[in-house]
């Protein structure tokens, strides 16, 4: 069990706008509850006390106890002596299902099924497999010749690379968490974009590092070009939040980002990767959506050819993945920067894993130089999730705003309402799991905005939609309900 408390005032912060018409013990317990279900309140934490809270929130002692005997009595908190109540998951959790059947439709995951050549990447790689049998099987770097394939598609991009400046870790996931853990002590600042993707956030917070956000806002409708000026960065913010910050480490998503689907123009890059160079700032672009292109002609260059590879002790690294584009199944990522960087991160290592999965890393080397033709295969896929979500999201949503979406996984929509957490908490009595907008944020921030993944089949989506609609109606007019069972979804 967790150690951690929850302040009164830090679950103020969590809470964002909850209060509407109807019970408000009920609106609270469904507040609660949807952020235990979406990991921004963890399994095992002390919630505050109950005259603490009242005070804070400005309600009868009466009010918070009724709540909290509702979370409770549903399975999400337990009372325990001398500790007050602590949050946990009803079991067992519900058994999730993304296809048909009476089981949730899980729109959590901004993701594609697996590319039709894996299943013969897959037996080549269980037949190549013996030959590495004689070995421990232990691979904390990485297999050479996967690191040989990896190096020379960046080789490809116009950026030179040895097979050492490659680590290969357990997806893109663990090279987050291990740069956070390797750059970053307690105490430091580091730069992220808000929204962004919450794993990486929950990483560097890990980590002990203080956030600083700088704001990134979804694609303009009409026409694209790489040299954009209005790319979704405010620049001119960025380089004072680097100015007034110096932090030790900036964590970006240049292309694609997630949740926006903005792309940094060259000249945001340029600017960007000097203000950080100014202030000895590493810089980590995470580049796991940057082959996600739909319809932008041409593409960036690797983010360190926009300026000085290192300043210093600030270098530039690169985090790419095979989950993106391969299958979420194949848990390959990677690491690409200079070599001290590289030695550095390697003898870090060893604390939380003692080596990559060897057949994975065999699959993923033989799919790695059919990238171009998969990639096509993708722009296909995810070209007619974006023309479903945009069809079905404006015909039954009118006041909606569906954001240009010119590459990634999915639509950060904007829904007019600060109502996102209290849809989301709707949603899941009608069949589906999805993330609510304050995932992607801090402090309850994006009530606003919805991301819908464009994903899954015309089929999923009209499903999604219909779900949608029937939890608007029950948002929109009365308290959501509150459900006697969860699951706790990662966001992907």
């Amino acid at each position: 069990m967790s150690d951690a408390h929850l302040t009164a005032r830090s679950l103020e912060t969590l809470l964002g706008q909850w209060r509407g018409p109807g019970s408000q013990y009920l609106q609270l317990a469904d507040r609660i509850r949807l952020l235990v279900l979406d990991g921004r309140i963890p399994i095992g934490t002390r919630l505050p006390a109950e005259r603490d809270l009242a005070g804070r929130l400005d309600l009868s002692r009466t009010t918070v106890t009724a709540a909290y005997r509702q979370l409770r009595e549903a399975g999400f908190a337990d009372s325990v002596r001398g500790s007050g109540s602590v949050v946990r998951l009803p079991g067992p959790a519900l058994a999730l299902a993304t296809t048909g059947g009476e089981g949730l439709l899980d729109f959590t995951k901004a993701a594609l099924p697996a590319a039709s050549t894996l299943p013969a990447a897959a037996r080549a790689a269980a037949e190549e497999l013996p030959h590495f049998l004689p070995d421990s099987g232990y691979d904390p770097v990485g297999l050479p010749h996967l690191r040989e394939a990896i190096a020379e598609r960046y080789r490809q991009r116009g950026l030179p690379t040895d097979p050492d400046q490659v680590l290969v870790t357990v997806g893109a996931q663990q090279a987050i968490a291990l740069i956070a853990r390797t750059f970053l002590g307690r105490g430091d600042r580091a730069l992220i974009e808000m929204p962004t993707y919450p794993h990486a956030m929950e990483a560097l917070r890990l980590s002990g590092a203080r956030l600083v956000p700088i704001t990134v806002t979804p694609p303009a409708a009409g026409p694209h070009a790489l040299d954009d000026d209005g790319d979704g960065w405010d620049v001119e913010a960025v380089e004072q939040s680097f100015r007034r910050a110096n932090p030790a480490l900036a964590y970006l998503i240049p292309d694609f980002h997630n949740p926006t689907g903005a792309s940094m123009s060259p000249r945001t890059r340029e600017r960007v990767i000097a203000a950080a160079a100014a202030h000895g700032t590493v810089v980590v672009a995470d580049e796991t959506t940057a082959d996600l292109d739909i319809d932008r002609a041409g593409e960036h260059l690797p983010f360190p050819l926009y300026g000085e590879r290192s300043a210093g002790d600030a270098p530039v690294i690169l985090i790419g993945s095979a989950s993106k584009v391969l299958w979420g199944g194949l848990r390959i990522g990677w690491i690409r920067a200079d070599r001290p960087v590289v030695q550095r991160l390697i003898a870090a290592k060893p604390s939380t894993d003692l080596g990559t999965p060897m057949l994975e890393q065999l699959v993923v080397a033989r799919m790695l130089p059919q990238v171009p033709q998969i990639v096509e295969e993708r722009r296909e896929q995810l070209r007619q999730g974006r023309e479903t979500v945009r069809r079905l999201v404006g015909e039954t949503f009118p006041e909606w705003k569906v954001p240009a979406v010119r590459g990634g996984l999915a639509a950060w929509v904007g829904i007019g309402a600060p109502v996102s957490s209290a849809l989301a908490l709707a949603a899941r009595n009608h069949g589906l799991l999805i993330a609510a907008g304050p995932r992607f944020g801090l402090d309850g921030a994006f009530e606003r905005f919805l991301r819908i993944p464009i994903t899954y089949t015309p089929e999923e989506t009209a499903r999604a939609v219909a779900a949608l609609a029937r939890a608007w109606a029950v948002t929109s007019a009365e308290p959501s309900p509150f459900l006697d069972a969860g699951a706790l979804p990662s966001v992907v």
